[in-house]
């Protein structure tokens, strides 16, 4: 019988967070710089919530996308957990 375990905060998965490392290499210089200074700076903290979020934003189109992050444009219904959950922030901020 397998246990259920709760994740503690910060300790998200770390074969979804490889995932997500792959799928954040963009098309554009510019989305590569500022998801390889988030990882670096935030991985180890990240909880499945935000691992989850982060995810919904790297649906968006490259362009869509860095537009957000610059925040030249509010963000759409798939962005809307990474807003509530302060990833845009700490994109930005990063």
């Amino acid at each position: 019988m397998q246990q259920a375990h709760s994740e503690p905060p910060g300790d998200a998965d770390a074969a979804a967070l490889r995932r997500l490392r792959w799928r954040a290499r963009r098309g554009l210089l510019e989305n590569d710089l500022l998801f390889t200074r988030f990882f670096s700076r935030h991985a180890d903290s990240l909880d499945a919530q935000q691992v989850a979020a982060l995810s919904e934003l790297l649906e968006l189109d490259d362009n869509t996308l860095l537009a957000l992050l610059l925040g030249h444009i509010e963000p759409p219904a798939q962005a809307q957990a990474a807003q509530r959950l302060g990833l845009l922030d700490m994109l930005r901020a990063d």
